[in-house]
């Protein structure tokens, strides 16, 4: 009999929900089987797979899956797509309806509403007309292959695998943190987002990095070159799997650039504050309150890609949401 572990998510204080979610993990060697995961007799069912009524599915409420081995990178992993949760229809019931809808959200949006420019784009401009003044998208500004191609989950597994990284929650205060191996972290922590889960109950792993372990890592990255007069940047590292997301809050200026993935923004002007409760999860937003909003309420949105840097204004609300497991790195400016 296989010995059972202590799930990670029972460190936000609520052992009850675990066992009732049936999430609670097995040890398999020395590494814990992720929640996302269910055995199907000796195969492990892969992203976009259809499967038959009755599969037994993760407390995310998605059939279970594993990472796509197939992928180069290693980090692909998504919901799968609807055709495989309306295979769940007639066992699941209004369950059904609320995964559909939740996979369409996890989308990006009709049309961005911010401007994208290119290395074209001088500093002179960059400060006269967005600095202050409004987000923009830089495209082809900067060249980071080469921290890309350190950022696979193999590369950075093997060399921060057993370090502890401190999650926040993911609420728009971040009141508690958790310390938690960086591999307990990736095997557990990174299946999609459940539009129930409240902020103070979703554990997400953005800034509060070691600079002494990470460092080394950060030094491969480049920065965007345009600096606001007065400001020094200083780095914040994430990875947050599909759904996840910080819900609005502001602060100074900055930039943001995916590494892999693909990362939704939400913004409104300093002096428009959004509808929005602080312990709710931007997807939770997107599917609740979005919809309701009418055209003069509207965010400006976008989503950024591999490559593409957001520059957000000081004191900008903003809130994110990771259409896929993403990696990505932010330049506060301070």
């Amino acid at each position: 009999m296989p010995a059972l572990t202590l799930c990670a998510r029972c460190l936000l204080g609520n052992p009850g929900r675990c066992k009732d979610a049936r999430i609670a993990h097995f040890q398999r060697g020395k590494r814990p089987v992720p929640p996302a995961v269910t055995k199907l007799g000796d195969a492990r069912l892969r992203s976009g797979e259809v499967l038959p009524t009755g599969t037994p599915v993760s407390r995310r409420g998605c059939p279970a899956w594993d990472y796509n081995s197939q992928h180069p990178k290693g980090w692909r992993k998504r919901c799968p797509p609807q055709q495989a949760c309306r295979a769940l229809q007639g066992s699941r019931g209004q369950r059904d309806e609320r995964l559909t809808s939740r996979h369409s959200a996890i989308m990006e949006e009709d049309s961005c509403t911010v401007e994208r420019r290119d290395a074209t784009l001088s500093y002179s401009l960059f400060i006269e007309q967005y600095a202050f003044s409004r987000p923009v998208i830089l495209r082809g500004i900067t060249d980071n292959l080469e921290f890309q191609a350190q950022c696979t989950k193999d590369k950075l597994l093997a060399k921060f695998g057993d370090r502890p990284v401190r999650l926040s929650t993911a609420n728009t205060y971040s009141y508690r943190k958790v310390d938690l191996p960086f591999q307990d972290y990736v095997d557990q922590l990174l299946e999609p987002q459940d539009q129930t889960s409240l902020g103070s109950e979703t554990l997400y792993f953005f800034g509060d990095n070691n600079f002494t372990e990470w460092g080394p890592l950060f030094r491969k990255y480049t920065p965007p070159p345009f600096r606001i007069p007065g400001t020094t940047g200083v780095y914040s590292f994430g990875i947050a799997g599909p759904g996840s997301g910080v819900p609005f809050h502001w602060h100074g200026p900055g930039y943001s650039e995916v590494i892999f993935g693909r990362k939704r923004w939400f913004l409104y002007p300093p002096e428009k504050m959004p509808e929005f409760h602080p312990n709710k999860t931007t997807l939770s937003w997107l599917l609740d309150t979005y919809p309701f909003l009418p055209p003069w309420e509207r965010p400006v949105e976008c989503t950024i890609h591999p490559g593409e840097v957001l520059y957000f204004p000081d004191r900008w609300w903003h809130a994110t949401l990771n259409l896929d497991t993403s990696v990505f790195i932010s330049t506060f400016l301070g």
